[in-house]
């Protein structure tokens, strides 16, 4: 299979940049390229100008953190952190102050006897990432770290990661497939799809500008809307008109708008306005806690998802305005 094509980018050093992307995009064999575990059939892979295309992984001085966290079950988490370090023939002394300052930045010294079948999930994670910073790593490598986490858990740790890299500035490549994570954590994302990356930019960037179909409906969840450009910003859509901003439209041409669902007011009053407000009938309304989650659908069958707040209460099968 042709996995990757045509990827080529630099990483700052002392950056965290994430790669994004659906399952299959390419992410993972990615970064395990640049771990060394994978081999290109062509282009290389540098590192501070060295070209280490060709090292074994050991050679590389890249820590990696799995998404299945690694752990030796036999070892004690005092153990597994120093197993990099014996394996680089340090000392006694060196590799003990290395294991107790790299357990106490992620704050488990007082675990440190115990083995990895006696720890949380999280707790097993934080010593796959103390194990990787204890050998100093000039690229700090994860692959989807968080994904055997709980949703709480999830969350308190892509603020640690994320606190740990300020702290101490690795350069940090992270592989995520959830973009809340790459939002939270990353100084740049790479949002992948099909061995290619979509768009390259800041957080800020990609969700306010995409770049493509893709990365709209990827980021944001975004609703498209395909239909017919009346002129530079107007577009015909269900029968109504609608201003848009972005890309000057030339009359006739086909259009495609992204609009996101908090984006949408949705009301069973008419508007004082008729711009850019369209009839709907609402098909499902979900309660989220936050918000309610409304699918709804416009009199060409087109439907739209909008989330609004929860006071907005609207029953299934009832008519409602949408203000796009």
């Amino acid at each position: 299979n042709h996995i990757l094509k045509d990827v080529s980018l630099s990483i700052e050093p002392g950056e965290f940049f994430a790669f994004l992307g659906p399952s299959g995009c390419g992410k993972t064999t990615l970064l395990r390229l640049i771990a060394g575990f994978n081999q290109a059939d062509s282009g290389d892979v540098r590192l501070g100008g060295e070209d280490i295309s060709r090292l074994p992984p050991w050679q590389r001085n890249v820590g990696m953190v799995f998404q299945s966290y690694a752990l030796w079950p036999h070892m004690t988490v005092a153990r597994n952190v120093a197993f990099g370090l014996e394996e680089r023939r340090l000392g006694r002394s060196e590799i003990a102050e290395r294991v107790a300052a790299a357990l106490a930045l992620v704050g488990l010294d007082a675990l440190a006897d115990r083995y990895p079948s006696q720890l949380s999930g999280g707790q097993q994670q934080r010593v796959a990432l103390a194990r990787t910073i204890a050998i100093e790593p000039k690229v700090l490598l994860l692959d989807e770290p968080l994904s055997n986490l709980d949703a709480n858990l999830r969350e308190e740790m892509r603020f640690e990661i994320r606190r740990l890299h300020d702290e101490y500035r690795y350069t940090t490549v992270y592989v995520t497939h959830d973009q809340s994570e790459a939002m939270t954590t990353a100084d740049m994302i790479a949002v992948m799809n099909g061995g290619r990356i979509d768009q390259l930019g800041t957080p800020e960037d990609i969700y306010a500008r995409p770049e493509s179909e893709f990365v709209a409906r990827f980021i944001g969840a975004s609703n498209v809307i395909r239909d017919t450009a009346l002129d530079a910003s107007h577009v015909a859509f269900a029968g109504a008109k609608f201003k848009v901003v972005g890309a000057p439209l030339a009359a006739g041409q086909d259009a495609v708008v992204a609009i996101r669902q908090h984006d949408i007011g949705l009301s069973t009053q008419a508007p004082a306005s008729p711009e850019n407000a369209i009839k709907a009938v609402v098909t499902r309304q979900v309660f989220l806690g936050a918000n309610r989650d409304y699918l709804v659908e416009v009199a060409d069958g087109t439907s739209l998802r909008a989330a609004t707040p929860t006071a907005t209460n609207v029953q299934k099968g009832s008519e409602v305005w949408l203000t796009l």
